[in-house]
């Protein structure tokens, strides 16, 4: 990834390799963690959070569909 110098992104996503891992239910993997900015959806059929733990930013991703009838085969 690449960002601006101005980009509003949290430091820590600019600064910080993260992981990034899909969940069924991002409310619901949300109670009790850090975020590092809104949820939101950078395209149609996709929720993303992004979160802090142990000082490492963890991007946790929700599809409307199954994983497998989005990707390209």
């Amino acid at each position: 990834m690449r960002f601006d110098p101005d980009c509003p992104i949290h430091e820590i996503i600019r600064t910080v390799p993260h992981v990034a891992f899909v969940v069924p239910d991002l409310a619901a993997a949300l109670v009790g963690k850090t975020l590092l900015g809104e949820p939101n959806s950078p395209s149609p059929g996709l929720k993303v959070a992004m979160i802090v733990h142990d000082g490492v930013p963890i991007e946790l991703m929700e599809f409307d569909k199954a994983e497998d009838t989005i990707r390209e085969k």
